[in-house]
């Protein structure tokens, strides 16, 4: 059961939209590898878990980045802990909004 909610923001040094989005996808593939709930956003991937994994996923995204040639990473790090209590799923924080979404979907054009 997931104990913490962590949102990160990855933003690799690069000389190129192309390749600021291809180390995105670096950082993307590592969370993918992880097995954990997540979800990709327009700005930022939130993840839920267990905190020791986080922050073990979180070490290994900068070290993927980088290995994968992005010789700096910034990040900006949202992170809920909760270890004697339920903590809200994405899915439970945002279930109201994404049926309004999906109600109004059929008008944006």
């Amino acid at each position: 059961m997931a104990n913490a909610v962590m949102a990160i923001q990855v933003l690799p040094e690069a000389d190129s939209t192309k390749e600021l989005l291809r180390l995105v996808d670096v950082a993307i593939a590592e969370i993918d590898a992880a097995g954990m709930s997540y979800e990709v956003g327009a700005f930022e991937t939130t993840i839920e878990g267990d905190l020791d994994n986080l922050m073990k996923l979180l070490h290994r995204i900068q070290i993927s980045v980088t290995d994968s040639g992005a010789p700096r990473i910034s990040n900006y790090i949202k992170l809920s802990y909760a270890p004697a209590e339920h903590i809200l799923t994405t899915d439970e924080k945002l279930a109201k909004y994404r049926e309004v979404n999906n109600k109004n979907s059929h008008q944006i054009k």
